[in-house]
């Protein structure tokens, strides 16, 4: 045992320094790998790696639907190295119309419910993207975005979206990392695109003249927003408190006043919502309620709360929003990880960071384009050139020994490229017909206008910000919806 450390150096290490220092790495591990939202596409690790493996499966809106643990099982197979429940549960939550003001994820089968009802398990239930999440991972094959290896280095993942929706602010995001967390509230997408193409004519828009555009949250249960100081705090400073309360609407009964619930606060259960209101009204501590019921359909929520004779609804209503959550508080926390650094951002820069982040897809997105057409133009100037002397590059071939032979002698005498001698030598007998000379000659045209014309893009902000506008109000014709969520001063 005495000459098992003989020739060991020992090494003082501080435990404090080391202890911080592992504390530190473990922190941003969890801040940049788990819990907070990239400001560029709006989406954790989980949620950006459910949507590639979607699109690897080729489960798009047209497919069929695919097994959810099928889809669980690639994402932790191939990208995110936890537990199979964690991935299923951000499926699930994808998946919502009462948690995602635009689910991206088109599931079959039970995916739970607003009374908190969990989902089926996963080899129950099945999915596929929506309509909105295409346009997320749109672009996605032209180079537009890093890609970054895997856990385990066998595989490439992205390292964001080429998002064409702004997924951030319109779906919100929730997030309790190391010693931060974050609270993005939905939006309209509408409402988001406005406010963009406004802030493309205008860089230097504030947050007070985006709100113009943007009156502030809409969540996807509706309900009501009450005053607009906390929309301006956290709109103006990245952090503000907004007051949720249920819609309702009188009706009478019997000479009796009934109070009907139609929409709930973002992130309220209204099977707890109803037994809280029952106890309190069995316990006495809220006066003049009779009868407390559930009567939602699939056509939405409908709470009835029967009152009593003398009871008066609006002294009734005032003491439910006191002491139940048909009034809430959502506190609102704009932080964000953008180029692997956590920060609280406000409105005009988190729509900066997606409007930067468009136009650089949009550029590398020309340059492959362009890439790619100037490689067929190149091989069409080859086939064209050997249309032209047909006979002697076939006596050329002919009297060549192998490809090799014949590729060079091409080259020689007709200063080609390899590529355009190898694409003469693969090219069919059927090409050399004059109707095929006038397709390579139209082709060939089509491509150099489209060259120049993607050139041209490369060289002009004002057409690179014409083609931003341009998608971004393609988006908002197929996709936006009115507001949900009513805002009251």
């Amino acid at each position: 045992m005495e000459n098992l450390f003989e020739n060991q150096d020992i090494i003082n290490v501080n435990i404090e320094d080391s202890v911080k220092a592992s504390y530190l790495d473990y922190s941003m591990s969890v801040i940049i790998g788990r819990a907070l939202p990239d400001a560029k596409d709006g989406l954790k690790p989980v949620h950006r790696r459910i949507l590639y493996a979607m699109h690897d499966l080729n489960v798009t809106s047209k497919a069929a639907y695919k097994k959810s643990a099928r889809i669980v099982g690639d994402v932790i197979g191939k990208y995110h190295p936890h537990g199979d429940i964690s991935v299923y549960d951000a499926l699930v939550r994808m998946a919502q119309n009462f948690s995602m003001r635009a689910p991206l994820v088109d599931g079959q089968g039970n995916f739970g419910s607003v009374d908190g009802d969990s989902a089926a398990a996963m080899r129950y239930t099945e999915a596929r993207m929506t309509r909105i999440a295409e346009e997320v991972l749109r672009d996605l094959d032209k180079d537009t975005v890093n890609f970054v290896p895997n856990y385990d280095d066998t595989m490439k993942e992205p390292a964001v979206l080429p998002t064409r929706v702004p997924t951030l602010l319109l779906n919100g995001s929730e997030g309790i990392a190391v010693g931060m967390a974050t609270k993005i509230p939905p939006h309209n997408l509408g409402e988001l695109l406005d406010a963009i193409l406004h802030l493309v004519d205008n860089p230097s828009a504030e947050a007070i003249d985006l709100m113009e555009f943007i009156q502030g949250p809409d969540f996807p249960t509706g309900g009501t927003i009450f005053g607009r100081r906390g929309i301006i705090d956290a709109y103006t400073t990245g952090r503000g408190r907004v007051r949720i309360r249920a819609k309702h609407h009188i009706e009478t009964k019997a000479k009796k006043e009934v109070i009907v619930i139609d929409e709930l606060p973002y992130q309220v259960n209204k099977a707890r919502l109803i037994e809280l209101i029952a106890n309190l009204a069995k316990d006495k501590e809220i006066e003049g309620i009779s009868e407390v019921r559930d009567e939602s359909d699939r056509e939405g929520i409908r709470v009835v709360i029967e009152l009593k004779k003398e009871a008066m609804a609006e002294i009734v209503l005032n003491n439910l929003y006191k002491s139940t959550p048909m009034e809430t508080t959502f506190g609102i926390i704009l932080l964000a990880v953008y180029n692997k650094e956590p920060k609280v951002f406000n409105l005009p820069e988190i729509l900066n960071i997606f409007l930067s982040h468009r136009k650089t897809v949009i550029i590398r997105r020309t340059i492959f384009d362009l890439e790619k057409a100037k490689a067929r133009a190149h091989i069409l100037e080859g086939l064209k050139i050997a249309v032209d002397n047909i006979d002697e590059v076939v006596q050329i071939i002919r009297s060549s020994s192998n490809d090799a032979d014949a590729r060079e002698r091409l080259e020689t005498r007709f200063d080609l490229s390899q590529i355009q001698s190898q694409a003469i030598l693969d090219m069919r007998l059927g090409r050399l017909t004059g109707l095929q000379r006038d397709k390579l000659d139209a082709e060939y045209n089509e491509l150099m206008i489209l060259i120049a014309e993607l050139e041209s893009i490369l060289r002009s902000e004002d057409k690179l910000n014409e083609i931003i506008k341009e998608e971004l109000n393609e988006i908002k014709e197929k996709f936006s919806n009115p507001r949900r969520t009513e805002i009251e001063d």
